[in-house]
């Protein structure tokens, strides 16, 4: 991507990017960001550096005094609260602790049946260990030349032994998406034939267009969401499934209790983060920001990397004179690394502009 490209991507957010980020300074009840003693800088998850949202933070903390109680009602009026904003009941919505939970539900379901899943690789992959020892063998399929899911070639690969299909997108770790026309055309055809577990942690960065509005017509599609990234709330485990109910009611019953993953604390700030949503905008666009410093930086030193449209950014450190993960780490920045066998593309986790100021540096200083 060349560096106008970027600039002229950025301009018209710089503007409200100032606004937002002046108005979140003049709190000084809770700190945006929290640092480790030692000053490192830590870039390895995708966690959002400024939250939970103040308000999601003082629910929390007055949902302390009452967590003796079980949490009943409140994932009720979670469930709700999120079924309004994709056009859904709450009968079409589960809860976990956070979507990583949720996703080996699915997949817990789908070993049942004695086949397979597909996938892309590089992809989300923390699944994928205890699926295999549930007895679901996983079929993996490169990405394309420009680090895009392959979606014809997931599509061809689907046979009677595929019992799932799962697709992040945007994806992790490449920060790659697919548009609205051709994700409902791959949708449509892939579950005529088998599910479809679609990842959409990432949507909310750059508004990508979820399939949420497929639910209804497309019996063989679950989505799963999360609270742990633009909602900055990663730490404290909430997601959910997206999903008919005759597809929510067989996955709960594979629960001991359904939609009882979250805690109460943990929903009381997801409800009051679904509500800050100028916090929300601000995370969006000090994202965006924090990444156009990043790949500035690497553009100056002629590094190759994945346009973003998510909180990380995947990039090529062949050229680069010293190992990038470990330079960066005695540099006390943690988080580049590999997610392809002997591949020189490494992602790395988006934080605060500051601190990708810092990383640039770092990198600057190293080929001198």
């Amino acid at each position: 991507m060349k560096r106008r490209d970027l600039l002229k991507h950025s301009a018209l957010a710089m503007v409200s990017f100032s606004m937002a980020r002046n108005a979140f300074a003049l709190s000084d009840e809770l700190p945006l960001t929290k640092e480790t003693i030692d000053g490192t800088i830590i870039l390895r998850a995708n966690e959002n550096p400024h939250g939970p949202s103040p308000l999601a933070r003082k629910a929390m903390m007055a949902a302390v005094n009452s967590s003796n109680r079980y949490q009943w009602d409140t994932n009720g009026l979670l469930r709700e609260k999120i079924g309004a904003l994709t056009g859904h009941t709450k009968e079409y919505i589960t809860l976990g602790s956070g979507s990583s939970e949720l996703l080996g539900l699915v997949c817990l379901r789908a070993s049942y049946l004695q086949g397979h899943v597909v996938a892309s690789e590089p992809t989300f992959k923390l699944w994928m260990g205890a699926s295999r020892k549930m007895g679901l063998a996983t079929r993996l399929f490169p990405l394309t030349k420009s680090k895009h899911n392959d979606l014809d070639t997931l599509l061809a690969s689907i046979n009677e032994q595929t019992k799932l299909l799962y697709l992040c997108n945007p994806n992790n770790p490449t920060g790659t998406a697919h548009g609205k026309e051709a994700m409902e055309n791959f949708i449509k055809a892939a579950c005529q034939r088998t599910t479809v577990l679609l990842d959409e942690a990432y949507t909310d960065y750059e508004d990508t267009p979820s399939m949420a509005h497929l639910i209804n017509s497309t019996p063989n599609l679950i989505i799963a969401k999360t609270f742990s990234k633009v909602y900055g709330m990663a730490g404290a485990r909430v997601g959910y499934l997206l999903a008919q109910p005759e597809q929510i009611k067989a996955l709960n019953e594979l629960q001991a209790w359904a939609n009882a993953g979250p805690s109460a604390v943990s929903m009381k700030g997801a409800l009051a983060a679904m509500e800050d949503e100028s916090f929300a905008n601000f995370c969006k666009v000090e994202n965006r920001e924090a990444r156009r410093i990043f790949c500035e930086g690497l553009q100056t030193l002629d590094i190759e990397f994945i346009p973003s449209v998510t909180s990380f950014v995947y990039f090529n450190s062949a050229g680069y004179p010293k190992p990038v993960a470990a330079y960066l780490q005695s540099k006390k920045i943690i988080g580049a690394r590999s997610f392809e066998e002997n591949s020189p593309w490494l992602r790395i986790s988006i934080g605060t502009r500051e601190e990708m100021k810092q990383v640039v540096a770092a990198l600057q200083q190293g080929v001198v």
